[in-house]
């Protein structure tokens, strides 16, 4: 159900709702009981269908038009779900601030501490004190551009632990496995991503299972493409972000 609605967006239902209204954490996350809330998620929940489970509703700066989490994604619904505005962005004119873009960053965090890191490598730049979790696939060009970014730039004190996230394909699952089971994995990681060598066949005896799990993980937290990076504090970074940026998100980790 929600893909015909995705489709629509695509078609033109872009939100273009500007807000001058103060936005304050009190207008989107509701600590006490709202009625209203709870009608809204249901009339968007029998509206959108099973196959989309509406996670929360909150109210948001314009009177009558209320954020709805589904997914890893954001949409707006009014009270009756009789409109949903799906693929647009809410922006307050006084900050400048991309309300939407907040919101997901905050609804998608990741708690860092409990990720599964017997399932990664690790890779050490100066005293690694800093740390972030990339999700990865093999054949990915962009990973590969990210890495690039890693080894040849001047970002320093940094841990990066990768997980083999292979979404492109059977030759990704392959790469991952020959990878995951090389004698030494972060050498024959970047073997395969810097300089193209191809990783080690396997033994009959490896067990990939790790990478498997890590698939798995992945979707359960909505990590829809790779590169993912995920910062300590659990924001997350999509893309092959620039040396520069990554630098600068870095700095603002607390």
């Amino acid at each position: 159900m929600l893909q015909r609605y995705r489709a629509a967006a695509s078609a033109g239902l872009i939100l273009a709702a500007v807000c001058a209204a103060t936005f304050t954490t009190s207008a989107v996350a509701q600590n006490k009981p709202d009625a209203t809330l709870d009608r809204v998620k249901a009339a968007v929940q029998k509206t959108l269908g099973a196959d989309a489970p509406v996670k929360t509703v909150a109210r948001t700066p314009i009177p009558g038009l209320f954020e709805v989490s589904v997914g890893g994604e954001i949409l707006y619904a009014d009270e009756k779900a009789q409109y949903v505005i799906l693929g647009g962005n809410l922006v307050d004119t006084k900050t400048r601030q991309n309300l939407t873009e907040a919101r997901q960053s905050e609804l998608n965090k990741v708690d860092f501490a409990k990720l599964p890191f017997d399932r990664a490598f690790k890779y050490v730049k100066g005293n690694g004190s800093r740390k972030i979790a990339v999700f990865s696939d093999p054949n990915c060009p962009y990973c590969k551009r990210f890495e690039e970014t890693l080894k040849g730039s001047k970002i320093d004190n940094v841990t990066v632990y990768t997980f083999l996230y292979p979404v492109l394909g059977p030759d990704s699952d392959a790469k991952s496995k020959a990878i995951w089971c090389a004698p030494d994995q972060l050498k024959a990681w970047h073997d395969w991503m810097l300089d193209k060598k191809a990783p080690p066949t396997p033994t009959a005896k490896c067990d990939d299972k790790p990478v498997k799990d890590n698939f798995a993980l992945g979707h359960q937290l909505n990590i829809t493409g790779t590169p993912t990076i995920i910062l300590s504090d659990g924001r997350r970074l999509p893309g092959a972000v620039p040396a520069e940026e990554l630098e600068k998100a870095l700095a603002t980790v607390k």
